[in-house]
Formats: C-alpha cells, structure tokens, sequence
C-alpha cells in the first residue's frame, strides 16, 4: 500500500491486528487490491469536438462474494483515491456482514460541466471500457458522488447491450422501473439514522438537547439531517461546498432542502408552500463549521476533512462519519487525546451498501419488498452491527474505529483462512 490514501487507510487496520488472531496469509492477501484497472474513454461532445477522459474501476478483494462499490465522477478522482474506497468497501461488507467484497469506481471530471447527452455518452463508454471487468456474480456497480439512479440505468443499459441479455443485477441504485429497489435512495441516510438512534442513549443524550451540525449538505447529508430534525434532534448548521449557515436555535431544515433545490444554494429559511423568508443565521465556512460547540459532528462531504492540522479546533463529542474517510488516520490520536468518540465509516454509512444488497437480491430473486420491509430489514442489520462493535470496544477498551475493523477482519480472517493457510498445508492433513 505505497500510495498516499491507501496508506493512510491501512494504518487503521495495522492498529486492528493486535485485537485478531489471523494467518499471515490472510494478513497479506489485504495488503493489495486484487485487481485495478485504469481506462480511458473517449466521448464525442456536443460541439463535435472529442474528448477523452480517465476511468477507473478496482476490486480490492473478493474473498466473501462478488465486488461491490460505487462509481463517482469527480475533478479528484484517482487511482490512488478509487483504490483507498475499494479497501474501506471491502471492510464496510464484511463489518455488515454482506457476501460481498470491497470495489469501487470513478472516472475524473467536473460532470457540472457536461450536458446531460455528454454525461451519457460518458457513462455509456465507461461500461464499454470495464464491460468484461463486471457482471452480476463478479463486480456489481453503485451510485456515488455526482452519480444517481439514472446514471446507474444507463449503465446497466449498456451492459445489457452488450451481453444481450437484461442484467439488473449487475448494477444498484437503478431507477425503480429498471429494477431498482424503494429506499435505496436515501438508505445511507437511513442507516446513519439507525446507527445513531442506537448510540446516543448508551451517552444518556437525548435527541431535544442534543446540537448536531452536518457537513455535506448533498444527497445524504441533507437526508440525514432532515430524518434528525424530524427525531427532534437540534440541527444547528449545515453545509455544501460553497459554505454554510449556523443559528443556534436550530434551523428548519425541510424548508433548507426546499430552497437549495429551487436556487442550487444553502440559506438559513423558512417556507411556507412556495413561499420562503429568510430567518437569523450566521455564514460559515466548512473549516468553521467543524469547529462548532455542537453535541455531534457529522462530516457527509468528502475525504480528509478533518487532519493533523484541524483536529485540535474540534469542540463535539460525538463525530459520526457519513463520508467515507472523512478524518485522515493521523488525527485519530488527537480526537481521541480529546476524549472525542468517533463512529466509523465502515459502520455509519453502510446503509447505502447494505439496501444495495438488498436491490441485488430482489433482482436475482423476482421479488420486490415494499418500503417498510426494506427499512425494517435496514434497520435490523445496521442496529445488530453496530451492537456488536460497542461490545467488542467496551470489552477490549478500544475506539469504535479499531473496534469495526476488528469485526471486520475476524469475518475476512475466516473467509480467506478456508482457503488454506500456510498452517494448514504444512501441518494440515487431508481427512
């Protein structure tokens, strides 16, 4: 794990290694990812002109089923980038104990920048170039950053041109007309609620004296911050990438999501119908907003918000991670120095996989659950996890981090060991 944001992913799981007994097979079979492939992919725009544009698609390990991942389209996206969501994927699997292994996908652009023909044409070419890499039993795809259920149906579209043959199963996150499956839209979101809801009354916290400002006001964040606010909780700040608002006496967040879908921006309002008045609220920056006297932080935006250099700005208690990787492994000491309880990614925003197991299996099975049986099996799985993970904390006295990966590698530990290990082909004897 050479490159910089696979390395910083590892360290969290060298820190796991001294609470497991695994073989030394195991332990260097989650060294590498299995596979990584890089494509390009050449698009004809709208004015005639071509362009080419990088893809990628990793497969970190496939050990306990077929690769499972979403594919992002973002101005960062990177070898090194794809490779570090792939490692944290195949953890988030086995923590929820899904029969799926770790991938991910992403191709590098700004898609504010393309029409929605280019944005098709691109994602079209994308399965063109990773079509034999792919496939229902092999590696199944997701929506990520800057990708949604229509991207997801184009996709799966040019896959099944491509095998002659309808593959719904192949990607998740698809539009319900295509075999998509109700709640996986918002069953990140979800998850994070449950996982939450289960938490906080361990802390004696209790959800109308509770302060919580998210980062991320997207396609997560906002849900999740609205199912908060919902519960009673006091969501005092939220932001996107341009910045953000705080008021201490709490913001309405319905009419906040209102407004951003009707102005493509975040103000401090309340509406009424059609109607919306903006209330008192301060500006904020993200950095600022991470540094806010709140009870929970919640970062939902991207990797590495909080560093080295920020950690010791951060005032809440209780962070839990909705992005994936938001806190680079180097600011875990401090947090922890801090006596800040941080609930992992792998746990906290397992939701999405999760309802994206559930799709896979309604499209292999024919049969299609309603809302309530989606949110009930969602519910039942991310509430069984994250007890286990407290008990392993409490029992070995370690944070929830170590604590998720320690669950974590036990399950891989055994996937991987049925293989046979070294002790098994040396000692071992055939029965």
């Amino acid at each position: 794990m050479s490159d910089s944001l696979l390395a910083d992913a590892g360290t969290r799981l060298q820190a796991a290694m001294k609470y497991v007994s695994i073989s030394e097979d195991a332990i260097e079979r989650l060294k590498y990812p299995k596979f990584s492939l890089s494509v390009s992919i050449p698009v004809r725009m709208d004015d005639g002109s071509l362009k080419i544009f990088q893809g990628y698609r990793v497969r970190y390990d496939d050990t306990r089923g077929p690769g499972k991942g979403g594919v992002r389209y973002h101005p960062n996206v990177s070898l090194d980038e794809v490779q570090s969501l792939a490692f944290w994927m195949t953890f988030k699997c086995a923590v929820l104990n899904l029969p799926f292994g770790g991938a991910k996908g992403g191709i590098t652009l700004n898609p504010k920048t393309l029409s929605k023909l280019e944005l098709e044409r691109l994602s079209r070419g994308y399965i063109d170039a990773i079509a034999d890499f792919i496939g229902p039993d092999v590696d199944i795809l997701a929506p990520d950053v800057y990708t949604n259920a229509m991207v997801m149906g184009w996709m799966m579209d040019q896959y099944s041109i491509i095998n002659r043959h309808i593959s719904p199963g192949v990607v998740t996150g698809k539009p319900l007309a295509m075999g998509g499956s109700v709640g996986r839209d918002g069953a990140t979101a979800m998850g994070a609620f449950f996982a939450i809801e289960a938490i906080l009354p361990k802390f004696g916290l209790m959800p109308p004296q509770t302060t919580v400002a998210v980062q991320g006001f997207g396609k997560v964040g906002a849900v999740l911050a609205e199912l908060l606010a919902k519960a009673g909780y006091k969501v005092v700040a939220v932001s996107d990438s341009q910045g953000g608002i705080y008021a201490r006496k709490g913001l309405d967040i319905p009419s906040i999501r209102q407004y951003k879908a009707a102005s493509q921006g975040i103000k401090a309002v309340y509406c009424e119908g059609s109607v919306c008045n903006i209330v008192e609220h301060e500006v904020v920056t993200n950095q600022e907003l991470l540094a806010l006297d709140v009870d929970i932080l919640i970062p939902a935006a991207l990797e590495n918000q909080i560093t080295e250099e920020n950690a010791n700005n951060i005032k809440a208690k209780y962070i839990f991670e909705v992005a994936n990787g938001p806190i680079a492994s180097g600011a875990d000491r401090i947090l922890e120095a801090k006596d800040i309880w941080v609930f992992p990614d792998i746990l906290i925003n397992a939701g999405g996989v999760t309802v994206s197991y559930f799709e896979w299996v309604q499209n292999r099975s024919g049969l299609y659950w309603t809302l309530e049986e989606v949110n009930q099996r969602l519910k039942q799985k991310m509430v069984t996890e994250t007890e286990q993970i407290w008990s392993i904390s409490q029992e070995l006295a370690i944070p929830m981090r170590t604590a998720a990966y320690v669950h974590a590698l036990n399950r891989l530990g055994e996937a991987l060991n049925a293989k046979g290990t070294r002790d098994y082909y040396v000692n071992g004897r055939v029965s």
